[in-house]
C-alpha cells in the first residue's frame, strides 16, 4: 500500500511489512491531527530494505538489525522521502551524517509475548522444546531460563512467523507484544513475559522518526508529536547499548521506568548460549538519562570483565 507521491506535502518512508506500515500510518494520522493536514498531504513511500529480502539466515550472519534501516536511510538523505519512521529497536546507536532522530511517540508495552500452541508458559514446554526466534537475547534468555530448549531461526513478519509456528518448525515463538497490539493480535499471545528474565530489547515499543539534521520544516511538525517521557526512557536505554558497543552479536536487554523525576535503568548482557548473565540496575535524575544509561554500561563491562565483553563483540 503507498499513497501517491506527486502531490503531496510530506513523503513518509517505511518498510512494507504489515507491522511498518501500521507504524507509518499512525505517524501519518497523528501529524494530521496535529496539525489539521490533510490525509492525501501525506505519501507514505515502501522501501524495500535488505533485511526484507534476506530471510535465510540470522541477522548477526549478515550485518545486523541495521538491514533493516539502511535502504530507507538512504532514501533520506538522498531527499526522495522527507521522514522515515522506525522500530526503535532496530536502530543503531550511531546514526549516518546528517540525520537525527526527531520523535518518539509514546511508547507501547515493552514486554515479549509468548506464544505456544502446546504449552501455557516457559515452564510447561517439554524437555528439549524448540524456541523459534532470530533474536539473539531472546534465545540467550531462554536458555538462561532452561539450557535443555534449542534455538530454531525464524524470520519474517508477524504473520510468517505464526504460520511457521502452526506448521510445527518450533513448540513456541516470542514477539514483541507492542507488534502484536498495533496489528490488533494481541490475543495471539499465551502470555505475557515480565521481569528480568525475559527483559525486552533497548528501546522496544518506541517507534521513532527519524530527519535530516537541518530540515527545520519537517523537524518542526514532527516534533509535535514527540513524548518526552518515552524519548528520556529511550536516550537512557541507547546510551547503555552504545557504551556496550551493542548489535545483533551482543544479546542485551534493558528496561528503564520513570518515578516522577527519577529514572531507573535495568540492564541485561548474556552469554548467547545463556551460560552466563550479568545485569544490575542505576538510578538518577532524568536530567542525567543518558549519562546513566553510560555509567551502567561501565559497570557491567567491568563486572563481566574484558574477554567476556569482546568475545561478544567478535559474535563468539
Amino acid at each position: 500500500m503507498q499513497s501517491s507521491t506527486q502531490t503531496a506535502e510530506l513523503t513518509i518512508g517505511t518498510r512494507g511489512s504489515p507491522l511498518a506500515l501500521a507504524q507509518a500510518h499512525e505517524v501519518r494520522d497523528r501529524l494530521c491531527a496535529a496539525h489539521g493536514m490533510a490525509r492525501e498531504a501525506i505519501a507514505i513511500r515502501v522501501i524495500k530494505t535488505s533485511g526484507d529480502i534476506i530471510l535465510d539466515r540470522p541477522l548477526s550472519e549478515v550485518g545486523g538489525k541495521g538491514l533493516f534501516i539502511k535502504e530507507i536511510e538512504q532514501a533520506l538523505v538522498d531527499g526522495e522521502i522527507d521522514l522515515a519512521v522506525h522500530s526503535g529497536k532496530d536502530m543503531h546507536t550511531s546514526l549516518p551524517d546528517g540525520l537525527e532522530l526527531s520523535a518518539f511517540l509514546e511508547r507501547e508495552d515493552v514486554r515479549d509475548a509468548f506464544i505456544s500452541l502446546i504449552a501455557r508458559s516457559p515452564d510447561h514446554l517439554p524437555e528439549g522444546a524448540r524456541i523459534g526466534t532470530a533474536s539473539l537475547r531472546r534465545a540467550a534468555q531462554f536458555k538462561r531460563f532452561r539450557s535443555d530448549f534449542k534455538v530454531v531461526m525464524f524470520r519474517g513478519n508477524v504473520a510468517t512467523r505464526l504460520r511457521k509456528l502452526a506448521d510445527g518448525v518450533a513448540d513456541a515463538t516470542l514477539l514483541a507484544l507492542a507488534g502484536l497490539n498495533r496489528l490488533g493480535e494481541a490475543h495471539r499471545a499465551t502470555l505475557v513475559l515480565d521481569g528480568p528474565a525475559f527483559a525486552p530489547a533497548p528501546a522496544q515499543g518506541a517507534i521513532c522518526i527519524e530527519t535530516r539534521t537541518g530540515d527545520t520544516r519537517v523537524r518542526t511538525l514532527v516534533e509535535a508529536l514527540d513524548h518526552p517521557p518515552t524519548a528520556l526512557r529511550v536516550a537512557a536505554e541507547r546510551a547503555f547499548l552504545a557504551t556496550l558497543d551493542g548489535s545483533c552479536k551482543t544479546p542485551i536487554a534493558a528496561l528503564s521506568t520513570l518515578d516522577g523525576e527519577t529514572l531507573t535503568l535495568f540492564g541485561q548482557i548474556l552469554a548467547p548460549d545463556g551460560s552466563a548473565s550479568f545485569e544490575d540496575e542505576v538510578s538518577g535524575p532524568t536530567a542525567d538519562a543518558e549519562r546513566l544509561g553510560q555509567e551502567l554500561g561501565e559497570t557491567l563491562i567491568s563486572r563481566a570483565g574484558k574477554d567476556f565483553i569482546d568475545s561478544l563483540r567478535r559474535g563468539h
